[in-house]
């Protein structure tokens, strides 16, 4: 229940936070910050991306193997 709390006030904060009309107004702020991360961010997934594909192909290698094993042993 708390977190579902703390939930709701951190997203009305950020909408608050960003609205133009805000006294805060960090949206163009909020901008700049999303073109530099986007990259970064791109980068993190796409690496992710690739481990969890050769995780995956390995996995296919190892599964073929023991089948072969588990016919030649019957």
């Amino acid at each position: 229940m708390v977190a579902l709390i703390l939930g709701i006030i951190f997203i009305a904060f950020t909408v608050f936070s960003v609205l133009p009309a805000a006294p805060l107004a960090w949206g163009a702020n909020v901008i700049e910050f999303l073109k530099g991360f986007l990259p970064v961010l791109s980068a993190f997934v796409g690496l992710i991306a690739i481990l969890i594909g050769l995780a995956d192909i390995k996995d296919k290698k190892e599964a073929k193997r023991e089948e072969l094993e588990a016919t030649k042993n019957n």
